[in-house]
């Protein structure tokens, strides 16, 4: 194939492109593992989180048994339990937008690796008729043509080729006897 034939360059534009979308999929399937550790993460945070505000509640519990009991902690104790709650309700909902966040990442994530795959898969079928096209219009032309040219040579030769000499011209009697 020749530099200067556009074909050429069409193929090569066609590999690097190809090339191109395996690096892209490579960082969506990249991001999306990011996405599912993050995930993963917030989950463990959340398990973690969850026994606490449990045990948070279970000393707001105890705190307000306190409060009956002495009059004058009453007081305190309860701003330290409305306290807790407001942090463990700032907790959850942190959580849960934690959540949707990563939820989303991974859903977009998901979206841009079909995006490639659907890529790929429409250059490696643009690549393949590009290698049909070429086959169809050149090589097998070129093949026809050369076996042409061979025929014509071999009749070339044939044509201009010297008579041969008769055997009795060619050869003295005695040379022809054998014995």
């Amino acid at each position: 194939m020749n530099a200067s034939d556009p074909q050429f360059w069409m193929m090569i534009a066609s590999i690097i492109i190809a090339i191109c979308f395996i690096f892209m999929a490579i960082a969506l399937i990249a991001v999306a593992m990011i996405a599912r550790k993050a995930l993963r993460t917030v989950n463990q945070v959340q398990e973690k989180v969850e026994p606490l505000i449990d045990q948070v509640n279970q000393i707001s519990v105890q705190g307000k048994d306190i409060a009956a009991q002495f009059n004058e902690l009453s007081v305190n104790l309860n701003s330290a339990s409305k306290n807790f709650a407001e942090s463990s309700a700032l907790i959850k909902e942190e959580i849960a937008e934690l959540k949707v966040l990563v939820g989303q990442t991974a859903v977009v994530a998901k979206d841009k690796v079909e995006l490639v795959s659907e890529t790929i898969d429409r250059t490696q079928i643009q690549v393949t008729t590009t290698a049909d096209f070429i086959q169809d219009k050149i090589v097998q032309p070129a093949a026809e043509i050369a076996a042409i040219m061979a025929g014509v040579r071999k009749g070339l030769e044939v044509l201009f080729a010297p008579s041969p000499k008769r055997i009795d011209q060619a050869y003295h009697e005695d040379e022809m006897f054998i014995g």
